[in-house]
């Protein structure tokens, strides 16, 4: 009797259970319908999970915190561990679980960009691990959450500070890791205008070019050409970087093929990067043409994404994130080369267009937020950067022209000091208490990076340079003539010719090639102008 009893009470409980599953099912699939209907947040399933977290997660419904709660710890044990691969995946599914919870991506990522690449001693391992936080971030918490700046704002830090900034030992090998990759995509000189206007995706390009139209040239080179379908060829394209020969002699002309070429790029980028070439080309019209081979710029673009998709277009975060990535742009914006071979170095100078553009997003900043002093107060310190920076690069009109809208921001502090004075101070701060050794590093440095300019044909930036290491030299010597009579720096020209004769010896063949051309060029100017000097003197006579 108490047997059957209890097996009664099994059947019922467990009828009940059934029954319990069965409505929370039922309202669960009322909920995703309405999610996917008023286009919320929609997740989906986990895709290519184990079988019981699959099952777990389809079994738990809305309690899937719980599940996600058991990663958390597991990701946890993992990185105290040292077993850091699992934790790809595990912060993959975790993003899924909690799609809502953004902060917990921003960790996820951060933690994989900072804390975990950091472990790895080399730039490769390193670079691969902030990759992964990139992507957890660009590639699917950003679908899950279209409108959240938070993510945009962190996926822009990650590009601006860690691969931008020079904190990383590895910062060199990602600059140049960057710049290698975007080329790749969308080449040495891309046309923005030209990728902006191209089809925004594949079903606009098959619209443009019907199969069966008159504009169908596409499709015959296609057919032609023996690839047969569209995917093989872009396939082939992404692992060529360029159209196939064999496809390219079945086109007719040269502006087929740019059509082509231009859409595959424009396509490609979508799809690897995230990047429409159409807000590309709208931040290059607000701003400047900026260098897209940069992780600043790619900072830039993350945080107008912020803007444009939060639905007040508004976020203090995804402002300050672009007035910091454009005076970064402003200062070393510019890519005059690349290290394919080794990735080990990369010379950029500043992009002087930008300069405008720059101040104007500070004072919009400024305006927009209820004056806060803190972009008022990088305003004034981004103008100081740019009257130097213009001056040394020989824009000297624009130079005054800010010096002047400096002292009237701050008339006391600046009304008896003149443009150049300001500037030659500024140059002399950075040297004035260092040692003979500091000093000589700095200026070896920057005759050293007027001899790159100069054998990049830079020739502005190399006179720069070559001006301010002279300065820094004179000035220098004036302030410890004390320590000049002991030690004192070696003359000027002597440390020259020191830099030069390792540019020679350490240059790769066609860059030492080019140097010796330049000296030439050089010794023959300087002994013409000596003989026109002597005529001068001879006719006086």
């Amino acid at each position: 009797m108490i047997r059957f009893k209890t097996l009664t009470m099994f059947v019922v409980m467990l009828l009940i259970s059934v029954v319990i599953l069965f409505f929370i099912n039922r309202v669960e699939k009322n909920l995703d319908n309405s999610i996917e209907k008023n286009r919320l947040r929609f997740t989906g399933q986990i895709k290519n999970a184990p079988p019981l977290v699959a099952f777990t997660t389809m079994a738990l419904g809305s309690f899937r915190g719980v599940l996600a709660d058991f990663l958390w710890l597991r990701t946890g044990s993992l990185q105290e561990e040292g077993n850091y691969f699992e934790m790809v995946q595990l912060a993959s599914w975790i993003t899924k679980l909690q799609p809502r919870f953004s902060g917990a991506t921003a960790y996820l990522a951060w933690n994989m960009a900072y804390n975990i690449s950091v472990t790895c001693s080399a730039p490769e391992d390193r670079w691969r691990w902030i990759q992964e936080g990139i992507k957890l971030i660009r590639d699917e918490a950003i679908e899950y959450n279209p409108e959240d700046p938070a993510l945009y704002k962190e996926l822009g830090w990650i590009y601006q500070h860690k691969l931008g900034n020079i904190m990383d030992d590895a910062n060199q090998f990602y600059k140049n890791r960057i710049a290698i990759d975007m080329m790749r995509v969308f080449g040495k000189n891309p046309d923005w205008q030209k990728m902006a206007a191209a089809p925004s995706s594949e079903a606009a390009f098959k619209k443009k070019y019907p199969v069966d139209g008159k504009n169908d040239f596409f499709w015959k080179a296609l057919q032609s050409s023996g690839y047969g379908s569209y995917d093989k060829l872009f396939q082939e394209f992404k692992d060529k970087s360029a159209l196939p020969k064999e496809f390219l002699s079945k086109l007719t002309s040269k502006e087929q093929a740019e059509a082509i070429d231009t859409y595959f790029r424009a396509e490609w980028l979508r799809e690897k990067y995230k990047l429409d070439s159409v807000i590309i080309n709208q931040i290059n019209n607000k701003y400047g043409l900026l260098d897209w081979r940069l992780a600043e710029a790619q900072a830039v673009y993350w945080a107008t994404m912020g803007l444009k998709t939060t639905p007040e277009q508004r976020d203090i975060a995804c402002e300050r994130m672009i007035t910091q990535a454009l005076q970064a742009i402003f200062k070393n914006g510019r890519i005059l080369m690349v290290d394919e071979k080794d990735f080990a170095s990369i010379i950029v100078v500043p992009n002087l267009s930008v300069v405008d553009a720059v101040k104007r997003t500070f004072q919009e900043a400024y305006d927009n937020n209820e004056q806060q002093s803190t972009f008022k107060s990088a305003m004034l310190n981004f103008m100081q950067d740019a009257v130097v920076i213009l001056f040394n690069y020989g824009n000297f009109s624009k130079s005054k022209e800010y010096y002047d809208e400096l002292k009237k921001e701050e008339p006391d502090k600046y009304r008896r000091i003149s443009l150049e004075s300001f500037v030659m101070n500024k140059w002399a701060e950075d040297v004035r208490d260092a040692s003979v050794k500091q000093a000589t590093d700095i200026i070896s440095g920057l005759i050293y990076r007027s001899i790159n300019y100069m054998v990049y044909g830079d020739e502005d930036a190399a006179l720069a340079h070559e001006r301010i290491a002279r300065y820094i030299y004179v000035n220098y010597q004036e302030a410890n003539a004390d320590i000049k009579q002991r030690v004192g720096l070696a003359p000027y020209k002597d440390i020259k010719k020191s830099i030069v004769e390792s540019c020679l010896n350490n240059f790769p063949p066609v860059m030492a090639e080019i140097l010796r051309e330049k000296i030439k060029q050089e010794q023959l100017k300087a002994k013409d102008e000596e003989k026109d000097n002597a005529s001068v003197k001879d006719a006086k006579k």
